[in-house]
Protein backbone atom coordinates (compact mmCIF):
# COMPACT_ATOMS: atom_id res chain seq x y z
CA UNK A 1 0.00 0.00 0.00
CA UNK A 2 3.07 2.60 0.61
CA UNK A 3 3.83 2.37 -2.98
CA UNK A 4 0.34 2.97 -4.08
CA UNK A 5 -0.13 5.88 -2.05
CA UNK A 6 3.00 7.23 -2.75
CA UNK A 7 2.39 7.45 -6.38
CA UNK A 8 -0.95 8.78 -5.54
CA UNK A 9 -2.35 7.96 -9.00
CA UNK A 10 -3.45 4.27 -10.70
CA UNK A 11 -0.36 1.92 -11.19
CA UNK A 12 0.13 -0.96 -12.88
CA UNK A 13 2.33 -4.06 -11.13
CA UNK A 14 5.02 -3.44 -13.59
CA UNK A 15 5.69 0.14 -11.90
CA UNK A 16 5.70 -1.14 -8.56
CA UNK A 17 8.04 -3.85 -9.59
CA UNK A 18 10.67 -1.28 -10.73
CA UNK A 19 10.14 0.89 -7.99
CA UNK A 20 10.57 -1.89 -5.25
CA UNK A 21 13.95 -3.26 -7.51
CA UNK A 22 15.53 -0.17 -6.73
CA UNK A 23 15.98 -1.29 -2.79
CA UNK A 24 15.74 -4.88 -3.47
CA UNK A 25 15.37 -8.09 -5.46
CA UNK A 26 11.44 -9.07 -6.35
CA UNK A 27 9.71 -11.21 -8.22
CA UNK A 28 7.52 -9.68 -10.69
CA UNK A 29 4.32 -12.69 -9.56
CA UNK A 30 5.10 -11.58 -5.92
CA UNK A 31 4.22 -7.90 -5.97
CA UNK A 32 1.26 -9.11 -8.84
CA UNK A 33 0.10 -11.48 -5.98
CA UNK A 34 -0.07 -8.62 -3.28
CA UNK A 35 -2.17 -6.24 -5.38
CA UNK A 36 -4.28 -8.76 -6.28
CA UNK A 37 -4.68 -9.28 -2.72
CA UNK A 38 -5.21 -5.78 -1.61
CA UNK A 39 -8.15 -5.43 -4.63
CA UNK A 40 -9.71 -9.10 -3.15
CA UNK A 41 -9.63 -7.20 0.61
CA UNK A 42 -11.33 -4.31 -0.51
CA UNK A 43 -7.83 -1.69 -0.33
CA UNK A 44 -7.48 -0.83 -3.76
CA UNK A 45 -9.58 -0.89 -6.69
CA UNK A 46 -8.34 -1.44 -10.43
CA UNK A 47 -9.22 -1.44 -13.95
CA UNK A 48 -8.08 -3.23 -17.00
CA UNK A 49 -5.76 -1.51 -19.16
CA UNK A 50 -4.69 -4.21 -21.90
CA UNK A 51 -3.86 -6.91 -20.26
CA UNK A 52 -2.66 -5.37 -17.31
CA UNK A 53 -4.44 -3.81 -14.42
CA UNK A 54 -3.91 -0.28 -12.88
CA UNK A 55 -4.44 -0.28 -9.17
CA UNK A 56 -5.78 2.93 -7.50
CA UNK A 57 -6.14 3.03 -3.50
CA UNK A 58 -9.15 2.95 -2.29
CA UNK A 59 -8.58 5.61 0.19
CA UNK A 60 -5.84 8.28 1.50
CA UNK A 61 -3.17 6.84 3.58
CA UNK A 62 -4.68 9.59 6.08
CA UNK A 63 -7.83 7.91 6.16
CA UNK A 64 -6.49 4.22 6.88
CA UNK A 65 -4.19 5.92 9.77
CA UNK A 66 -7.48 7.32 11.66
CA UNK A 67 -9.32 4.13 11.04
CA UNK A 68 -6.60 2.12 13.09
CA UNK A 69 -6.19 5.08 15.90
CA UNK A 70 -10.22 4.84 16.15
CA UNK A 71 -9.99 1.00 15.92
CA UNK A 72 -7.16 0.70 18.73
CA UNK A 73 -9.10 3.38 20.61
CA UNK A 74 -12.50 1.59 20.43
CA UNK A 75 -11.32 -1.50 21.58
CA UNK A 76 -9.89 -0.41 24.87
CA UNK A 77 -11.52 -0.74 28.55
CA UNK A 78 -10.69 2.31 29.29
CA UNK A 79 -10.75 4.87 25.92
CA UNK A 80 -9.43 7.80 28.00
CA UNK A 81 -6.53 5.89 29.63
CA UNK A 82 -5.10 5.05 26.39
CA UNK A 83 -5.49 8.49 25.09
CA UNK A 84 -3.59 9.86 28.00
CA UNK A 85 -1.24 7.07 26.78
CA UNK A 86 -1.38 7.90 23.28
CA UNK A 87 -0.74 11.86 23.49
CA UNK A 88 2.20 11.22 26.27
CA UNK A 89 4.30 8.98 23.76
CA UNK A 90 3.76 12.27 20.97
CA UNK A 91 6.49 14.59 20.32
CA UNK A 92 5.44 18.72 20.85
CA UNK A 93 4.66 18.89 16.98
CA UNK A 94 2.44 16.11 17.15
CA UNK A 95 0.59 17.24 19.85
CA UNK A 96 0.42 21.05 18.07
CA UNK A 97 -0.97 19.32 15.16
CA UNK A 98 -3.56 17.40 17.23
CA UNK A 99 -4.62 20.94 18.66
CA UNK A 100 -4.88 22.12 14.74
CA UNK A 101 -6.62 19.13 14.02
CA UNK A 102 -9.04 19.86 16.73
CA UNK A 103 -9.22 23.51 16.58
CA UNK A 104 -10.55 22.94 12.55
CA UNK A 105 -12.88 19.89 13.82
CA UNK A 106 -14.29 22.37 16.74
CA UNK A 107 -14.30 25.32 14.66
CA UNK A 108 -14.72 29.21 16.22
CA UNK A 109 -15.80 29.71 19.50
CA UNK A 110 -18.51 31.83 18.55
CA UNK A 111 -22.23 30.20 18.26
CA UNK A 112 -22.30 31.44 14.51
CA UNK A 113 -21.17 28.22 11.94
CA UNK A 114 -18.29 28.53 10.21
CA UNK A 115 -18.87 29.42 6.57
CA UNK A 116 -16.65 27.93 4.12
CA UNK A 117 -13.97 30.50 3.90
CA UNK A 118 -13.30 30.47 7.19
CA UNK A 119 -12.69 26.50 7.26
CA UNK A 120 -10.56 27.22 4.38
CA UNK A 121 -8.15 29.57 6.37
CA UNK A 122 -8.25 27.29 9.25
CA UNK A 123 -7.02 24.60 7.52
CA UNK A 124 -4.45 26.38 5.48
CA UNK A 125 -3.00 27.98 9.04
CA UNK A 126 -2.69 23.91 10.31
CA UNK A 127 -1.01 23.25 7.39
CA UNK A 128 1.40 26.11 7.43
CA UNK A 129 1.70 25.61 11.54
CA UNK A 130 2.78 21.82 10.64
CA UNK A 131 5.00 23.21 7.26
CA UNK A 132 7.14 25.96 9.42
CA UNK A 133 10.75 24.77 9.77
CA UNK A 134 11.04 22.98 12.99
CA UNK A 135 12.59 25.17 16.03
CA UNK A 136 10.65 28.43 13.91
CA UNK A 137 8.99 30.27 17.12
CA UNK A 138 4.81 30.27 16.69
CA UNK A 139 5.22 34.02 16.88
CA UNK A 140 7.18 34.08 13.99
CA UNK A 141 4.47 32.16 11.91
CA UNK A 142 1.70 34.85 13.29
CA UNK A 143 3.76 37.94 12.00
CA UNK A 144 3.51 36.63 8.34
CA UNK A 145 -0.08 36.44 8.66
CA UNK A 146 -0.85 39.88 10.59
CA UNK A 147 -4.51 39.31 9.65
CA UNK A 148 -5.01 36.19 12.08
CA UNK A 149 -6.34 36.76 16.10
CA UNK A 150 -4.53 35.73 19.00
CA UNK A 151 -5.24 32.42 20.51
CA UNK A 152 -7.28 32.65 23.64
CA UNK A 153 -3.70 30.88 25.14
CA UNK A 154 -2.31 33.68 23.99
CA UNK A 155 -0.51 32.12 21.58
Amino acid sequence: MTRVWKWNRPVTVREVLEDLQQERSIAYTTVMTVLDNLHQKGWVRREAEGRAYRYEAVSTRAAYAAALMNDAWSQSDNPAAALVAFFGMMSEEQRQALRDAVRIVQGPETPEAPGPRQQEAAQEEAREAREAPEGEAPEAREEENPGSAPEADGR
